[in-house]
């Protein structure tokens, strides 16, 4: 079977790039310096498409490709896909989910137990030879305490085995309630309510934009800790800003955010804010597993017409 074209739409590490190139006729869109000359030329023959979980993907760049046949997403996100588009066009669309499940879900614990226990701020402390000077500062004992889990698909629920296990109550909210043994709770300003910690583990997208706004963090209290291991878009993070300066809100801690790389100065300033550099899915392991999905989808694709993990909503 002739090597299908393939349009890559952002930077993809080695371990997926080589087997793709050796596989298929890839053509750099991320990195061409004439990217309208680039469509020209080979517009008409992309038949795939590969972007990361991350990237965005413009319905005018869709327009370009009218042989285009299938988005494999380098990610379990896939919010920078126009789903409604690809769906009227009969564009199949996958991501590489399950994979990455365990290792969010772990940064998601470490980042409550860095927010309770103060274990950053410990090991600057230790590192300047505060030490030798005073005691350290006490923190908050988890056992007993409630973790409100918002979105309780594969990563929630596994976020919710690891807090359980470490003897913390679990609430979650979602569209509907689900056969677990965790408590329902109707909607996000109850959730905030019930909880310490607020755990954002649900899809971005338009539909969830600020979906953690002012009155969230104020439901979410003076004692309680926002913790964000899905997508940055999810929290108004001028809101966010303002809790934590305001004191309305105890602590955050973040592995995304709205404009990454780029983040607000005062979440920068603040000792009271643990952050992470989008480092979820970031093992060795896990992002090799995930490239391997991403090809392996494509794969079956032009060799089958099937798909190893087509998106529910197109399908």
């Amino acid at each position: 079977m002739e090597a299908a074209d393939i349009l890559i739409t952002a930077p993809l590490p080695p371990f997926l790039y080589e087997p793709l190139k050796q596989a298929y006729r890839c053509h750099d869109y991320s990195q061409a310096t004439d990217k309208p000359a680039l469509l020209r030329d080979i517009g008409r023959e992309i038949r795939g498409l590969v972007q990361g979980g991350g990237t965005v993907t413009p319905t005018e760049l869709l327009d370009a490709l009218p042989a285009l046949e299938i988005i494999s997403v380098f990610g379990v996100g896939y919010d920078g896909v126009p789903t409604d588009y690809c769906k009227r066009r009969g564009i199949k669309v996958t991501n590489t989910p399950d994979v990455l499940t365990d290792d969010v879900a772990d940064v998601a614990v470490a980042l409550i137990l860095m927010t309770a226990r103060g274990f950053v701020r410990a090991n600057r402390f230790v590192h300047a030879g505060e030490w030798l000077k005073r005691s350290p500062e006490l923190g908050t004992k988890l056992g007993g305490r409630t973790v409100g889990i918002l979105g309780l698909g594969r990563i929630g629920k596994a976020i919710a085995q690891r807090v359980q296990a470490m003897q913390m109550e679990v609430v979650y909210t979602g569209r509907k309630p689900q056969d677990v043994p965790y408590r329902y709770v109707p909607d996000l300003d109850a959730l905030a309510r019930a909880a310490d910690f607020l755990v954002v583990a649900c899809p971005g997208g338009a539909a969830t934009r600020h979906l953690v706004d002012a009155r969230v963090l104020s439901a979410l209290g003076s004692d309680g800790t926002l913790i964000n291991i899905a997508r940055g878009s999810i929290v108004d993070e001028d809101a966010l800003v303002r809790a934590l300066q305001a004191k309305t809100l105890r602590a955050a801690g973040l592995d995304v955010f709205d404009n990454e790389p780029n983040i607000p100065a005062a979440l920068l300033a603040m000792d009271n804010v643990v952050l992470l550099p989008h480092v979820g899915s970031a093992t060795r392991e896990t992002r090799q597993a995930m490239g391997d999905l991403c090809k392996a989808n494509l794969d079956r694709w032009f060799s089958e017409r099937s798909v190893l993990t087509l998106i529910p909503e197109l399908n």
